[in-house]
């Protein structure tokens, strides 16, 4: 059985002795499982465990394929419209130069617009990590500059040879 795949007792395998059933074509209330069992057999339909936790756990008279139908189709909708998020990297150096600012600016502008995070960061080689404060201000200009179309979601901070920094999109009115 694999992770996706939504299992619910069915019919014989409701061993509890009472059960509430509910349902359209039912009255709603309390019954014996072989009661239930017989109302769902007369309709040829099966009686479905929905919530097990309750006292008594109630149960369903469905057509136990198209319920198992359904549920798929509620997860698949349910994933569909999770956010998606999405996030690009843009890497500078600690001496980057106006003109290449400018450039990698222009890019995290797109990125930000078409709704990705922006993980901007600094690479340090070598010795250039005594040069830290000048990475710090370079993405603390980077974030200010894209302050119309993005929000800081973290501050720059040094992890290891690299300052990272996100940005978030921010939300259309």
């Amino acid at each position: 059985m694999s992770k996706d795949t939504i299992s619910f007792r069915i019919n014989e395998e409701i061993t509890e002795p009472q059960v509430r059933l509910v349902g359209d074509n039912v009255e709603q209330g309390i019954y014996s499982t072989q009661d239930a069992l017989r109302m769902a057999e007369e309709q040829g339909m099966d009686l479905v465990m929905i919530t097990e936790k309750a006292i008594p756990p109630v149960c369903k008279i469905i057509d136990y394929k198209k319920f198992l139908y359904e549920q798929k189709k509620k997860q698949k909708e349910i994933q569909a419209n999770a956010a998606k998020i999405i996030v690009k990297e843009i890497r500078f150096g600690p001496q980057t130069d106006d003109h290449d600012f400018e450039f990698k600016k222009k890019h995290a502008k797109a990125f930000l617009e078409e709704g990705a995070k922006v993980k901007a960061y600094v690479f340090f080689k070598g010795r250039s990590i005594v040069y830290k404060e000048q990475g710090e201000i370079l993405l603390l200009r980077l974030a200010q500059e894209l302050e119309d179309v993005g929000k800081v979601e973290s501050m720059p901070k040094l992890e290891g040879k690299r300052m990272i920094m996100i940005i978030a999109p921010k939300k259309k009115k």
